[in-house]
Protein backbone atom coordinates (compact mmCIF):
# COMPACT_ATOMS: atom_id res chain seq x y z
CA UNK A 1 0.00 0.00 0.00
CA UNK A 2 1.63 3.52 -1.08
CA UNK A 3 1.37 6.35 1.51
CA UNK A 4 -1.53 8.00 -0.37
CA UNK A 5 -3.68 5.17 0.18
CA UNK A 6 -2.68 4.60 3.52
CA UNK A 7 -3.25 8.19 4.83
CA UNK A 8 -6.67 8.08 2.97
CA UNK A 9 -7.58 4.94 5.03
CA UNK A 10 -5.82 6.19 7.71
CA UNK A 11 -7.75 9.50 8.51
CA UNK A 12 -10.96 7.98 6.73
CA UNK A 13 -14.27 10.46 7.51
CA UNK A 14 -15.33 7.33 9.69
CA UNK A 15 -12.12 8.19 12.01
CA UNK A 16 -11.71 11.54 11.57
CA UNK A 17 -11.01 14.56 14.20
CA UNK A 18 -10.73 17.79 14.39
CA UNK A 19 -6.93 18.00 14.20
CA UNK A 20 -7.33 16.41 11.19
CA UNK A 21 -9.87 18.64 9.74
CA UNK A 22 -7.41 21.46 10.85
CA UNK A 23 -4.98 20.44 8.55
CA UNK A 24 -7.40 19.89 5.94
CA UNK A 25 -8.65 23.13 6.20
CA UNK A 26 -5.32 25.23 7.05
CA UNK A 27 -3.81 23.50 4.00
CA UNK A 28 -6.47 24.07 1.37
CA UNK A 29 -4.49 26.75 -0.38
CA UNK A 30 -1.36 24.57 -0.71
CA UNK A 31 -3.37 21.74 -1.44
CA UNK A 32 -5.12 22.95 -4.75
CA UNK A 33 -1.04 24.33 -5.21
CA UNK A 34 0.26 20.82 -5.63
CA UNK A 35 -2.89 18.13 -5.09
CA UNK A 36 -4.46 19.51 -7.69
CA UNK A 37 -2.05 20.24 -10.24
CA UNK A 38 -0.26 16.62 -9.48
CA UNK A 39 -3.77 14.95 -10.32
CA UNK A 40 -3.85 17.25 -13.56
CA UNK A 41 -0.57 16.36 -14.10
CA UNK A 42 -1.50 11.68 -14.50
CA UNK A 43 -4.39 12.42 -16.30
CA UNK A 44 -2.17 14.11 -19.30
CA UNK A 45 -0.28 11.16 -19.56
CA UNK A 46 -0.82 7.82 -20.14
CA UNK A 47 2.56 6.49 -19.63
CA UNK A 48 5.36 8.82 -17.73
CA UNK A 49 8.40 10.23 -19.67
CA UNK A 50 10.94 12.74 -19.03
CA UNK A 51 8.63 15.60 -19.69
CA UNK A 52 6.30 14.08 -16.87
CA UNK A 53 9.56 13.84 -14.71
CA UNK A 54 10.48 17.69 -15.69
CA UNK A 55 6.88 19.02 -14.83
CA UNK A 56 6.78 17.09 -11.45
CA UNK A 57 9.95 18.84 -10.72
CA UNK A 58 8.38 21.60 -11.59
CA UNK A 59 5.82 21.30 -9.27
CA UNK A 60 7.67 20.67 -6.17
CA UNK A 61 9.53 24.04 -7.01
CA UNK A 62 6.44 25.78 -7.02
CA UNK A 63 5.23 24.59 -3.84
CA UNK A 64 8.43 25.91 -2.55
CA UNK A 65 10.08 22.16 -1.32
CA UNK A 66 13.44 23.93 -2.92
CA UNK A 67 15.94 22.96 -5.32
CA UNK A 68 17.83 20.27 -3.11
CA UNK A 69 14.85 18.80 -1.83
CA UNK A 70 13.17 18.65 -5.26
CA UNK A 71 16.09 17.41 -6.86
CA UNK A 72 16.81 14.46 -4.46
CA UNK A 73 13.47 13.55 -4.47
CA UNK A 74 12.93 12.96 -8.23
CA UNK A 75 16.07 11.56 -8.83
CA UNK A 76 15.06 9.04 -6.04
CA UNK A 77 11.36 8.21 -8.16
CA UNK A 78 13.26 7.99 -11.19
CA UNK A 79 15.46 5.53 -10.45
CA UNK A 80 12.58 3.67 -8.47
CA UNK A 81 10.51 3.45 -11.54
CA UNK A 82 13.10 2.36 -13.51
CA UNK A 83 13.88 -0.24 -11.20
CA UNK A 84 10.35 -1.78 -10.98
CA UNK A 85 9.57 -0.83 -14.48
CA UNK A 86 7.17 1.57 -13.11
CA UNK A 87 4.91 3.91 -16.49
CA UNK A 88 1.82 4.51 -14.51
CA UNK A 89 1.53 8.40 -13.48
CA UNK A 90 -0.70 7.57 -10.51
CA UNK A 91 1.47 5.05 -9.16
CA UNK A 92 4.41 7.60 -9.94
CA UNK A 93 2.78 10.30 -8.11
CA UNK A 94 1.90 7.37 -5.25
CA UNK A 95 6.17 6.91 -4.88
CA UNK A 96 6.59 10.37 -4.94
CA UNK A 97 4.79 10.99 -1.77
CA UNK A 98 6.40 7.96 -0.01
CA UNK A 99 9.88 9.99 -1.11
CA UNK A 100 8.50 13.09 0.23
CA UNK A 101 8.11 11.31 3.69
CA UNK A 102 11.25 9.72 4.23
CA UNK A 103 12.98 13.22 3.06
CA UNK A 104 11.48 14.77 6.02
CA UNK A 105 11.94 11.89 8.57
CA UNK A 106 14.99 10.49 7.31
CA UNK A 107 16.39 13.88 8.91
CA UNK A 108 16.29 12.06 12.49
CA UNK A 109 14.13 14.09 15.08
CA UNK A 110 11.08 14.49 14.55
CA UNK A 111 10.26 15.38 18.42
CA UNK A 112 7.34 18.19 18.49
CA UNK A 113 6.35 18.78 22.41
CA UNK A 114 8.51 20.70 24.74
CA UNK A 115 9.72 18.25 27.49
CA UNK A 116 9.79 19.64 30.59
CA UNK A 117 12.72 18.95 33.43
CA UNK A 118 11.22 17.53 36.42
CA UNK A 119 13.12 20.10 38.35
CA UNK A 120 12.75 23.68 38.45
CA UNK A 121 11.81 25.70 35.11
CA UNK A 122 12.17 24.99 31.29
CA UNK A 123 12.94 28.13 29.53
CA UNK A 124 11.99 28.32 25.86
CA UNK A 125 13.62 30.96 24.17
CA UNK A 126 12.25 32.44 20.84
CA UNK A 127 13.70 34.30 17.40
CA UNK A 128 12.64 35.12 14.69
CA UNK A 129 13.07 38.35 12.52
CA UNK A 130 10.43 40.70 12.96
CA UNK A 131 7.03 40.39 11.23
CA UNK A 132 6.35 36.40 11.19
CA UNK A 133 4.03 36.38 13.93
CA UNK A 134 6.63 35.87 16.90
CA UNK A 135 4.71 37.80 19.13
CA UNK A 136 0.96 35.99 18.82
CA UNK A 137 2.97 32.17 18.68
CA UNK A 138 4.64 33.41 22.04
CA UNK A 139 0.79 34.01 23.36
CA UNK A 140 -0.21 30.69 21.42
CA UNK A 141 2.35 28.49 23.05
CA UNK A 142 1.94 29.99 26.59
CA UNK A 143 -2.11 29.59 26.24
CA UNK A 144 -1.33 25.68 25.16
CA UNK A 145 0.42 25.04 28.23
CA UNK A 146 -1.25 27.20 30.85
CA UNK A 147 -4.06 25.12 29.75
CA UNK A 148 -2.02 22.12 30.48
CA UNK A 149 -1.85 22.80 33.96
CA UNK A 150 1.47 24.59 33.69
CA UNK A 151 2.50 27.90 35.42
CA UNK A 152 3.82 30.40 32.85
CA UNK A 153 6.00 33.33 32.65
CA UNK A 154 6.57 35.72 29.47
CA UNK A 155 10.06 37.38 29.81
CA UNK A 156 10.03 40.75 27.03
CA UNK A 157 13.74 40.49 25.69
CA UNK A 158 13.15 42.35 22.42
CA UNK A 159 13.85 45.66 23.83
CA UNK A 160 14.63 47.07 20.36
CA UNK A 161 12.03 47.12 18.77
CA UNK A 162 9.01 50.05 19.54
CA UNK A 163 5.99 48.39 20.93
CA UNK A 164 6.99 45.01 21.38
CA UNK A 165 7.31 44.80 25.00
CA UNK A 166 3.51 46.74 25.07
CA UNK A 167 2.69 43.67 22.98
CA UNK A 168 3.79 40.95 25.00
CA UNK A 169 2.31 42.69 28.03
CA UNK A 170 -1.03 43.21 26.45
CA UNK A 171 -0.87 39.39 25.71
CA UNK A 172 0.17 38.98 29.05
CA UNK A 173 -3.01 40.63 30.64
CA UNK A 174 -5.63 38.37 28.35
CA UNK A 175 -3.82 35.18 29.36
CA UNK A 176 -3.24 36.56 32.86
CA UNK A 177 -0.22 34.98 33.37
CA UNK A 178 2.91 37.19 34.83
CA UNK A 179 5.56 38.62 32.53
CA UNK A 180 9.09 40.40 33.27
CA UNK A 181 10.02 43.79 31.08
CA UNK A 182 12.98 46.11 31.00
CA UNK A 183 13.45 49.81 30.37
CA UNK A 184 13.22 50.54 26.63
CA UNK A 185 16.70 49.81 24.86
CA UNK A 186 17.56 48.20 28.18
CA UNK A 187 19.95 45.25 27.86
CA UNK A 188 18.19 42.65 26.89
CA UNK A 189 20.37 39.80 28.75
CA UNK A 190 19.53 41.84 31.98
CA UNK A 191 15.61 41.52 31.20
CA UNK A 192 16.67 37.53 30.77
CA UNK A 193 18.30 37.16 33.74
CA UNK A 194 15.61 38.62 35.69
CA UNK A 195 12.98 36.40 34.49
CA UNK A 196 14.82 33.26 34.73
CA UNK A 197 15.57 34.50 38.25
CA UNK A 198 12.10 35.31 39.11
CA UNK A 199 10.76 32.23 37.47
CA UNK A 200 13.40 29.58 40.11
CA UNK A 201 11.74 31.79 42.61
CA UNK A 202 8.40 31.41 41.93
CA UNK A 203 8.22 27.81 40.50
CA UNK A 204 7.62 28.68 37.29
CA UNK A 205 7.23 25.57 34.86
CA UNK A 206 7.63 27.40 31.39
CA UNK A 207 9.78 30.63 31.10
CA UNK A 208 8.96 32.11 27.34
CA UNK A 209 11.89 34.27 26.32
CA UNK A 210 10.85 36.68 23.50
CA UNK A 211 14.19 38.34 21.47
CA UNK A 212 14.83 41.38 18.72
CA UNK A 213 15.23 39.94 15.25
CA UNK A 214 17.67 41.88 13.66
CA UNK A 215 18.94 39.82 10.91
CA UNK A 216 20.37 42.61 9.14
CA UNK A 217 23.14 42.82 12.21
CA UNK A 218 24.10 38.79 12.05
CA UNK A 219 27.21 39.65 14.07
CA UNK A 220 25.65 41.70 16.92
CA UNK A 221 22.42 39.10 17.41
CA UNK A 222 25.34 36.29 17.31
CA UNK A 223 26.55 38.26 20.44
CA UNK A 224 23.15 39.58 21.88
CA UNK A 225 22.08 35.64 21.58
CA UNK A 226 25.16 34.27 23.38
CA UNK A 227 25.00 36.61 26.23
CA UNK A 228 21.76 36.27 27.19
CA UNK A 229 22.28 32.29 26.73
CA UNK A 230 25.41 32.98 29.41
CA UNK A 231 23.73 34.64 31.93
CA UNK A 232 20.25 32.60 31.81
CA UNK A 233 22.88 29.48 32.39
CA UNK A 234 24.42 31.15 35.05
CA UNK A 235 20.92 30.67 37.18
CA UNK A 236 19.08 27.98 35.31
CA UNK A 237 21.20 24.90 34.38
CA UNK A 238 21.07 24.39 31.02
CA UNK A 239 19.30 27.34 29.97
CA UNK A 240 17.99 27.63 27.53
CA UNK A 241 16.30 24.49 27.22
CA UNK A 242 14.86 24.91 23.71
CA UNK A 243 15.32 27.61 21.26
CA UNK A 244 12.21 27.88 18.70
CA UNK A 245 12.58 30.14 15.55
CA UNK A 246 9.56 31.29 14.26
CA UNK A 247 9.22 31.63 10.63
CA UNK A 248 6.41 33.28 8.39
CA UNK A 249 4.82 30.26 5.58
CA UNK A 250 3.64 33.12 3.43
CA UNK A 251 7.51 34.51 2.78
CA UNK A 252 8.45 31.33 1.17
CA UNK A 253 12.18 30.86 -0.07
CA UNK A 254 12.80 34.05 1.69
CA UNK A 255 12.00 32.23 5.14
CA UNK A 256 14.09 29.45 4.28
CA UNK A 257 16.78 31.90 3.76
CA UNK A 258 16.20 33.53 7.32
CA UNK A 259 16.01 30.06 9.08
CA UNK A 260 19.31 29.16 7.47
CA UNK A 261 21.08 32.46 8.73
CA UNK A 262 19.75 31.89 12.39
CA UNK A 263 20.46 28.55 12.42
CA UNK A 264 24.24 29.93 11.80
CA UNK A 265 24.32 32.40 14.83
CA UNK A 266 22.32 29.91 17.27
CA UNK A 267 21.80 26.40 18.04
CA UNK A 268 18.05 25.66 17.15
CA UNK A 269 15.64 22.79 18.64
CA UNK A 270 12.88 23.82 16.78
CA UNK A 271 10.76 25.50 13.44
CA UNK A 272 7.67 26.90 14.19
CA UNK A 273 5.38 27.89 11.17
CA UNK A 274 3.34 30.75 11.32
CA UNK A 275 0.48 31.08 8.44
CA UNK A 276 0.26 27.99 6.71
CA UNK A 277 -3.18 27.97 6.31
CA UNK A 278 -1.92 31.78 4.36
CA UNK A 279 -0.29 30.41 1.99
CA UNK A 280 -0.65 28.08 -1.40
CA UNK A 281 3.37 26.89 -1.17
CA UNK A 282 2.89 24.35 1.85
CA UNK A 283 6.10 22.64 0.74
CA UNK A 284 8.24 25.25 2.89
CA UNK A 285 8.07 23.02 5.72
CA UNK A 286 10.07 20.03 3.43
CA UNK A 287 12.41 22.60 2.19
CA UNK A 288 13.25 23.79 6.05
CA UNK A 289 13.82 20.10 7.34
CA UNK A 290 15.96 19.70 4.57
CA UNK A 291 18.03 22.89 4.64
CA UNK A 292 18.64 22.70 7.85
CA UNK A 293 17.68 19.49 9.54
CA UNK A 294 15.87 20.97 12.83
CA UNK A 295 12.64 19.60 13.29
CA UNK A 296 9.45 21.67 12.53
CA UNK A 297 7.69 21.68 15.87
CA UNK A 298 4.52 23.51 15.64
CA UNK A 299 2.29 24.73 12.84
CA UNK A 300 -0.30 27.84 12.63
CA UNK A 301 -3.09 27.14 10.92
CA UNK A 302 -5.18 29.86 11.82
CA UNK A 303 -5.74 32.66 13.76
CA UNK A 304 -7.15 31.29 16.94
CA UNK A 305 -5.09 30.77 20.07
CA UNK A 306 -5.63 26.67 19.50
CA UNK A 307 -4.56 27.23 16.23
CA UNK A 308 -1.25 26.24 16.88
CA UNK A 309 -0.73 22.13 16.43
CA UNK A 310 2.03 20.24 16.92
CA UNK A 311 3.35 19.51 13.70
CA UNK A 312 2.35 16.06 12.42
CA UNK A 313 3.61 14.29 9.06
CA UNK A 314 1.05 12.12 8.49
CA UNK A 315 -1.15 14.88 9.00
CA UNK A 316 0.63 17.25 6.63
CA UNK A 317 1.45 14.82 3.76
CA UNK A 318 -2.56 14.26 4.12
CA UNK A 319 -3.61 18.10 3.68
CA UNK A 320 -1.21 18.41 1.12
CA UNK A 321 -1.56 15.72 -1.03
CA UNK A 322 -5.11 13.89 -0.59
CA UNK A 323 -8.26 15.78 -2.12
CA UNK A 324 -11.11 16.18 -0.01
CA UNK A 325 -13.89 13.47 -0.26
Amino acid sequence: MGLIAFLKEKFSKKNKDTKVDKYQEGLSKSRKNFSSKLNSLSERYKTVNQDYFDELEQILIESDAGISFTLNVIEDVLNQSKRDHITDPKQINEILVDKMFVGYAEKGDIQNDVVFRENGPTVLLVVGVNGVGKTTTIAKLAYRYINQGKKVLLVAADTFRAGAVEQLTTWAERLKIDIVTGKPESDPASVAFDGVKKAKENNIDLVIVDTAGRLQTKNNLMLELGKIKRVMGKEIEGAPHETFLIVDATTGQNGVVQAKAFKEVTDLTGIVITKMDGTSKGGIILAIRDELGVPVRFIGLGEKMDDLEEFDLDKYLYGLCVENN
